[in-house]
């Protein structure tokens, strides 16, 4: 719409329930910032952090989206963008871009994870915990039952779990990293706390390009007290390279 204004619609394919998915709306965000500065005539930029307050939750339609930018470098361009919805903002973001490396990372440390799910992984679609897993319509979901007893009746589980995700259509990019970011059910849901797990604030680092094929999501959490739990997840590609780490505080279900 110009002046940094955009107009996005929210489909329902990208929700769970009818909440639309966290990590869909970052990387919308995500963007809509750099589109703003392809707009502006800036050399290309990818999304290297996204860090998100929730406010609300919007609903499945027409929201808008404003982009300003905060500071211009050569480095590191900061933008802020919010997402609003019948007037009122429902997810506040600050947007760090740049250009991601290209080389091979001089250290890393992943834990041990097959390159593709295995023949028992479990694909994620239809009804769950939080509502009917939409977002199994635009990319390809499977977990490891090993570390989701949730799945199985169990409780009691350490809160982690190992998932892959790829998308329906083409090859992943650093958009769809973020969103692979945030793709596991609550980890909380392997200690018997099943329902929606609201995301309060989400920061996210993308570190380079995804290669082709899957990517690998390892989620844990250190801290479950009260109704807060958090919760660390680690996107690595196929060519065994970080793409992705996001960390998250929300609200845990009731027992």
């Amino acid at each position: 719409m110009g002046d940094g204004t955009f107009i996005a619609d929210l489909r329902p394919e990208w929700s769970i329930g009818n909440h639309p998915h966290g990590g869909f709306l970052m990387s919308l965000m995500a963007k809509a910032a750099t589109t703003l500065l392809a707009e502006r005539g800036d050399p290309p930029a990818d999304p290297m952090v996204v860090s998100a307050d929730f406010l609300r939750p919007p609903a499945i339609g027409p929201v808008l989206l404003r982009v300003d930018v905060r500071k211009l470098g050569r480095r590191a361009t900061v933008l802020g963008v919010v997402l609003e919805q019948r007037g009122r903002s429902c997810v506040e973001a600050r947007v760090t871009v740049g250009r991601l490396p290209i080389r091979k990372p001089t250290w890393t440390d992943v834990a041990a994870q097959p390159v593709e799910p295995p023949a028992g992984a479990v694909q994620l679609t239809g009804d769950t915990a939080e509502g009917v897993f939409n977002i199994a319509r635009g990319c390809d979901v499977r977990i490891d039952p090993g570390t989701a007893g949730y799945l199985a009746g169990r409780v009691g589980d350490p809160p982690r779990m190992h998932l892959w995700v790829r998308p329906r259509e083409g090859a992943p990019d650093p958009f769809f990293a973020l969103f692979a970011g945030d793709v596991n059910p609550p980890v909380v849901f392997n200690t018997g706390r099943t329902g929606w797990a609201p995301t309060v604030q989400l920061t996210a680092l993308l570190r380079t390009h995804p290669a082709p094929g899957w990517l690998r999501v390892q989620v844990d959490c250190r801290s479950l007290q009260e109704p807060w739990f958090d919760s660390d997840a680690t996107v690595v590609d196929a060519t065994g390279r970080v793409v992705c780490q996001a960390r998250q505080l929300a609200l845990a279900p009731a027992s």
